[in-house]
C-alpha cells in the first residue's frame, strides 16, 4: 500500500491473491481469489522451510476486482481465480502462493495456506502458527485492531481473514532493520526499522507480525537440524476436533497475542491431559478474540471492549479484552505461566534500549539447561539479542536469592522461574506511537483492568517488568520462554539457546 492508495486497491498493474481456507489436508481443495490486470498472470506454490519447494507452476487468468470499501473487516468477496486439490505427497507445512504478471511497479503477491498433517504422529512436535495475530496486524483495505496507527489513526473491531497480506507479513527481505528490535543500541526512535520498512515499501506493522518475524527462521533451524514439523494455523486448535490427538508437543512460536476461548480450551485441556507445551513466544495470549462467519471473520474490541456485544451479557466471559480482565476472568497465566501485564517491552526504543539482549540465569540445575555449561547469574542469548520486542513475566519476589512467583495473577503454584531479564511497559512517556486523545496509555489500561484502577501508585505496580523464562507441569510438562525472539537465538547459532531447544524438543516428544 501506499499513500496514495492507502485502501490497497489494486491498479491496473498490481495483482493481490488469498487463500481459503487457510488451512487443509491432503486431498482437500483450496481456492486462491485473486485480483489484477486483465490477462496471464504466473501462479507458483512452494513449501518454504529450509529449503524452498516449488510444488506447483500453472498460469491463470486474472480479473480486475473492486476492493470493497469494508474489505479490512469483511473481505474482498472475490471469486476463485483457481482451484488447486492438495496431493497426498505434499508434507505438512506451510505453503507460499505466488502471482506474478510482468508490468508495473508491483508485479508479484504473495499468499499463504498451510497443509495440516492426515495424521499425527507422537515424536512430531505440532506447530501452530500465530495466524490471529497475523490477522490483527494486517491493514490491508483499511485499519487493523490498533489505535493510533499512522495510515489508520482510528482502530477497526472486526478483521477479516479473507483478503490479501500487507507487505511484509509474509515476505520481506533480510536486512538492518528487519527485526523489530534494536541490535545496536541506542536507538531511542527506531529509525532502524522505520528506514528499512519505508525503503522496502512494507506495512508499518511489519516488524510486529508475520511469517518471516519468527516462525520461519523457527522451521528452518528445526529442518536443518532434524526435526520434522508438523504445521496448523490457529483456527485449527478450535474448529478441528482431533488435531491435539496423538500428539506429544504442541508448539507456539514468536509473537502469539490473540486467542479465542476454544483454543484456550484445546491446548489446556491437551496439558492437563499429559501433554506438553511449549511457549517460545511472546505476548502469548494477551488478548481474547472470538471467530465469525465460518471462520472469515475475527472480532476484537480491545480497549474499547464495552462496545462489545457480550458485554453485560450472559456471554460476557467471551468479551474481547485482555485475558486477565476480571470481566473475563481467566488470566493467560494459569496456561502460561506468565502475563505481558507484567513484562513489556525490551530493545524497542528507550525501553530497556540499552538491555543485554538476554537473560540472567537463576536455576541452572534444571534439565532445560542440560549441556548449556551456564551457572548462576550467567547470561543466556545476549550475542543473538534473544530477549527483545515484547515479553511475558509474572509476579516475583525473592527466596534465598532467587526470583520465585508469588502466585499472584492466576500463575500456578508449581511455576519455577528459571531465567529473567529487565522489561518495561509503553507509557506516555516512552510510547512510540502516542496514545490517541481520551484513551489510556497501556500501562494505564493494564493497570485499570488488573488492579482497579488507572492511578499512579496502581500504574508504577507494573512499571517494571520481567521476561521470565519457566516451567509448569499442569499434567504434562509446560515451558515459555516469555519473550517473542528466541527463534532468533536458533537463526544466529547461539549455542545455549540452540541446546536448550534441543533439550525440550527431545525430552518432550520422547514422552
Amino acid at each position: 500500500m501506499s499513500a496514495e492508495n492507502p485502501a490497497g486497491t489494486p491498479t491496473p498493474f498490481e495483482p493481490w491473491v488469498y487463500a481459503w481456507p487457510q488451512s487443509v489436508r491432503s486431498g482437500e481443495a483450496v481456492a486462491l481469489h485473486a485480483a489484477g490486470p486483465a490477462g496471464e498472470a504466473d501462479l507458483e506454490i512452494a513449501r518454504v522451510g529450509a529449503e524452498r519447494q516449488v510444488v506447483h507452476a500453472s498460469r491463470l487468468r486474472l480479473t480486475p476486482h473492486e476492493v470493497p470499501p469494508d474489505a479490512n473487516e469483511a473481505g474482498c468477496g472475490w471469486p476463485a481465480a483457481a482451484t488447486v486439490e492438495v496431493p497426498a505427497d505434499w508434507r505438512s507445512g506451510y505453503y507460499e502462493v505466488v502471482l506474478r504478471t510482468t508490468v508495473g511497479t508491483w508485479h508479484e503477491s504473495v499468499g499463504f495456506f498451510v497443509v495440516r498433517p492426515v495424521e499425527a504422529r507422537a515424536e512430531r512436535p505440532l506447530l501452530v502458527l500465530s495466524t490471529n495475530t497475523w490477522n490483527a496486524y494486517n491493514d490491508w483495505g483499511g485499519p487493523n485492531l490498533y489505535d493510533g496507527g499512522f495510515t489508520w489513526p482510528q482502530a477497526a473491531h472486526a478483521v477479516s481473514f479473507a483478503r490479501p497480506m500487507a507487505r511484509g507479513i509474509l515476505r520481506k527481505p533480510a536486512g538492518p532493520g528487519m527485526r523489530v528490535a534494536v541490535l545496536d543500541p541506542p536507538d531511542p526512535t527506531m529509525s532502524h526499522h522505520v528506514r528499512y520498512v519505508l525503503e522496502h515499501g512494507l506495512t508499518e506493522w511489519a516488524g510486529s507480525a508475520g511469517w518471516p518475524s519468527w516462525e520461519l527462521p523457527f522451521v528452518t533451524w528445526a529442518e536443518r537440524n532434524g526435526y520434522e514439523l508438523d504445521v496448523a494455523v490457529d483456527a485449527d486448535l478450535e474448529r478441528v476436533p482431533d488435531l491435539l490427538d496423538g500428539r506429544r508437543l504442541v508448539l507456539s512460536v514468536g509473537h502469539d497475542e490473540y486467542w479465542t476461548w476454544g483454543m484456550r480450551d484445546a491446548v489446556e485441556g491437551f496439558a492437563r491431559s499429559g501433554g506438553n507445551v511449549a511457549f517460545l513466544s511472546g505476548n502469548t495470549s494477551f488478548w481474547q478474540v472470538r471467530l465469525e462467519d465460518e471462520g472469515r471473520t475475527m472480532v476484537g474490541y480491545k480497549a474499547h471492549f464495552e462496545q462489545d456485544p457480550v458485554y453485560g451479557t450472559d456471554r460476557q466471559h467471551l468479551l474481547t479484552s485482555i485475558w486477565s480482565d476480571p470481566l473475563v476472568g481467566r488470566p493467560e497465566t494459569q496456561m502460561t505461566g506468565v502475563t505481558f501485564a507484567r513484562g513489556g517491552y525490551a530493545r524497542i526504543g528507550r525501553n530497556v534500549g540499552r538491555g543485554s539482549g538476554g537473560y540472567t540465569v537463576h536455576r541452572p540445575e534444571h534439565w532445560l539447561f542440560d549441556g548449556t555449561g551456564l551457572g548462576w547469574g550467567d547470561q543466556l542469548g545476549t550475542d543473538a539479542v534473544v530477549v527483545a520486542y515484547e515479553c511475558d513475566g509474572c509476579e516475583l519476589t525473592l527466596v534465598d536469592g532467587r526470583p520465585t512467583p508469588t502466585g499472584a495473577g492466576g500463575t500456578p503454584p508449581d511455576f519455577q522461574v528459571l531465567a529473567t531479564s529487565p522489561c518495561a511497559p509503553f507509557d506516555r512517556d516512552n510510547e512510540l506511537r502516542a496514545t490517541p486523545e481520551g484513551m489510556l496509555s497501556e500501562i494505564e489500561f493494564n493497570a485499570w483492568r488488573l488492579l482497579g484502577s488507572a492511578e499512579a501508585a496502581d500504574v508504577d505496580r507494573l512499571r517494571y517488568g520481567h521476561a521470565v523464562l519457566g516451567v509448569h507441569e499442569p499434567g504434562g510438562t509446560v515451558v515459555t520462554a516469555g519473550c517473542t525472539d528466541w527463534a532468533w537465538g536458533l537463526e544466529r547459532g547461539d549455542a545455549a539457546v540452540e541446546q536448550i531447544t534441543r533439550n525440550l524438543l527431545d525430552r518432550l516428544t520422547s514422552r
